[in-house]
């Protein structure tokens, strides 16, 4: 069953259940005071010119720990690719082949399926200049689309959320997380954090400020783990740091709108539709249905933000990487699934993204280390489908310091997703000028 929220109920769960249940924390008293004013500004900005029910969707997923993308389109003709990994490699009759030369990772039928429909793309050799390999700085870059000798004060979908959705309502951006990813970072905070799909209630934490320092290693790894057999060892989501500034206004409407929430609201909208689509049993697929369920609901959100953890894959790669690109694929075939169902599909693209990928040797210890050019995924029906990019090279001559050269940068991508599906210019977003990518 499908049903749209109105005018009337979308303030309504602003009033009554965002900003209402705010004030029901633990909070200082100050805070109070300024009840009755955010009520009334929450009740007259409450307005999206395009409603759930109309207009196109983002999902961002992030592949968070760097993705091996060797080992996820995989080159099984190319002798420098065995040659470097004899232990790791996978063989040419094991792999789902998409041409004579690349295929998909054996676990993956669920995106074999998703292209032989033609509903995936596979963008080949996505970089930047000057990579960095750390996991928070090369996620800040992605997070905020910025060169790599830059420091960006606002994530990408933040000055999308700025420039483009001026009167949204605060569920314009969606993250499904236990912190709002940096990406969602703008001059005007908007969109909802919610931390757990199975749990909905408002949960306390502590904000990390820009120019603080970043959250230590343990805790990002921590947060949003693949799946309770992932170990430590693993990161899990790398979140970037979220800027606070402004008027005590708006360090309220940042505390109740876009803080770790989740409301009985929106569990009761999740709760409208129903599916009849098998889902994995996993924490990415627990994200995915989620989302599938506000979308059907009629939750009138641009862009849905996900995470898988895990990639981190130093030591004893072969069974976890599979495991992680399995679990990827099956959640999204069941996601697209669902919205197929739904009546939703035509409405929805989604794209992955990871920091960066892996070394082009294997290493020591069964795995391989922080590396730079990787695959993104772009999934809908609307894409121009199939393989895009050129594979890099894997000969040693042409590699840098062990690292593939990158041939696509990301930010092309990101244009194209702005320009050709969410239709808004993107250098005022992206800050300078990249021809989009062809996407749809």
């Amino acid at each position: 069953m499908k049903t749209n929220l109105s005018l009337k109920t979308r303030r309504e769960f602003l009033r009554t259940s965002v900003l209402g249940g705010a004030l029901t924390w633990t909070i200082p008293t100050f805070l109070s005071n300024t009840f009755s004013a955010l009520e009334s500004q929450a009740a007259d900005s409450a307005t999206q010119i395009t409603t759930g029910k109309d207009g196109t969707i983002l999902v961002v997923l992030q592949m968070a720990g760097g993705n091996d993308g060797l080992n996820t389109v995989i080159p099984a003709g190319n002798d420098f690719y065995h040659r470097a990994r004899p232990r790791i490699g996978l063989a040419g009759d094991s792999i789902l082949k998409l041409n004579d030369e690349v295929g998909l990772n054996s676990s993956m039928t669920g995106f074999k399926k998703l292209y032989d429909n033609g509903h995936l793309s596979a963008i080949q050799g996505i970089g930047y200049p000057n990579p960095n390999r750390s996991h928070f700085r090369s996620t800040e870059i992605w997070q905020t689309a910025s060169d790599s000798e830059k420091f960006e004060a606002y994530g990408w979908i933040g000055r999308y959320f700025d420039n483009a959705c001026p009167g949204a309502d605060p569920t314009v951006g969606v993250n499904i997380g236990l912190q709002m990813p940096q990406a969602f970072s703008a001059k005007k905070p908007m969109g909802v954090s919610l931390s757990n799909p199975q749990n909905y209630r408002f949960v306390s934490g502590e904000k990390v400020k820009r120019g603080d320092a970043a959250m230590d290693e343990k805790s990002f790894r921590e947060l949003n783990q693949a799946d309770e057999a992932m170990t430590d060892t693993t990161i899990g989501s790398v979140n970037g740091k979220i800027k606070h500034q402004g008027s005590v206004l708006d360090f309220v409407e940042r505390a109740s709108l876009d803080a770790q929430v989740s409301s009985d609201k929106i569990l009761a909208i999740s709760r409208k539709v129903q599916t009849t689509v098998s889902y994995p049993q996993s924490q990415l697929a627990s994200s995915l249905k989620l989302v599938a369920q506000l979308i059907g609901g009629g939750l009138p959100t641009r862009i849905f933000y996900v995470s898988q953890g895990g990639y981190d894959t130093h030591t004893n790669q072969l069974n976890s990487h599979n495991r992680l690109l399995g679990d990827l694929a099956d959640s999204v075939k069941a996601f697209v699934d669902d919205l197929k169902a739904q009546g939703n599909f035509q409405r929805v693209m989604l794209m992955t993204f990871s920091e960066f990928g892996r070394r082009v040797s294997e290493n020591a210890s069964g795995g391989t280390d922080h590396g730079a050019a990787a695959p993104m995924f772009i999934i809908g029906p609307k894409i121009k489908s199939g393989l895009h990019g050129q594979y890099p090279s894997l000969a040693p001559a042409d590699l840098v310091n062990g690292d593939l050269k990158y041939n696509v940068d990301f930010r092309t991508v990101y244009a194209g997703v702005l320009e050709q599906w969410l239709k808004t210019k993107s250098e005022p977003i992206l800050g300078q000028k990249f021809t989009p990518l062809k996407l749809v």
